[in-house]
């Protein structure tokens, strides 16, 4: 998920280059097909589906997709991620609900649709975390705490799926900045241009 830029971007097409085929969700369509396309002249195999991860239903037709595609998944990756800089006192309801339902119930969503298949193939499920979950930001504390919420989740899923023998691995990836164009799509309430807390890897 969140394939049309950054780390979902470089993920997708680096295992189409290693031989996996790639079902790219996001919700904008003409990144989408450009990648796909890319992907397909480059000899790889690809699909994308328009989506948004806030929504269940979407996230079981990403799934649904993947499986009349491709015959199924291995591998799923809860990527996408929305921010928003602004002081916690000041950012509005509606986009503070907004981000969650980007960057947490997206991966509640991913996680049990992916794991209907999952459990009974066998697999892996990795999650998009952030230091931000272990490092306070000034002006990223929405992001901050969706980013705990992932850890949280994703921690106590692993467990879950340990004490019942799942035979599916569970991963939180939580990097640092990355040089991507997360800020220039973050919506922000300040009057400077948003950037990426340094250092952006």
């Amino acid at each position: 998920t969140g394939a049309s830029s950054g780390i979902g971007l470089t993920t997708a097409i680096m295992a189409a280059k290693r031989g996996a085929a790639v079902v790219l969700a996001a919700r904008e369509e003409g990144a989408l097909r450009e990648i796909r396309d890319g992907i397909l002249t480059g000899g790889g195999r690809a699909e994308y589906v328009v989506a948004d991860v806030g929504s269940r239903s979407d996230v079981e037709f990403v799934a649904a997709e993947a499986e009349r595609h491709f015959g199924g998944f291995d591998t799923w990756v809860n990527n996408a991620g929305v921010g928003v800089f602004s002081r916690l006192e000041e950012i509005s309801d509606e986009d503070h609900e907004r981000l969650f339902r980007t960057n947490y119930w997206g991966v509640v969503h991913g996680s049990t649709v992916a794991l209907r298949l999952l459990k009974r193939r066998g697999g892996a499920l990795i999650n998009m975390g952030s230091i931000a979950s272990d490092i306070p930001t000034p002006m990223h504390g929405a992001y901050g705490a969706s980013k705990h919420a992932v850890k949280g989740y994703t921690d106590s899923l692993r467990v879950e799926l340990l004490e019942e023998g799942a035979p599916v691995s569970v991963t939180l990836i939580q990097p640092a900045g990355i040089d991507t164009p997360f800020a220039e799509h973050a919506k922000t309430y300040m009057a400077e241009a948003a950037r990426v807390p340094p250092p952006a890897y």
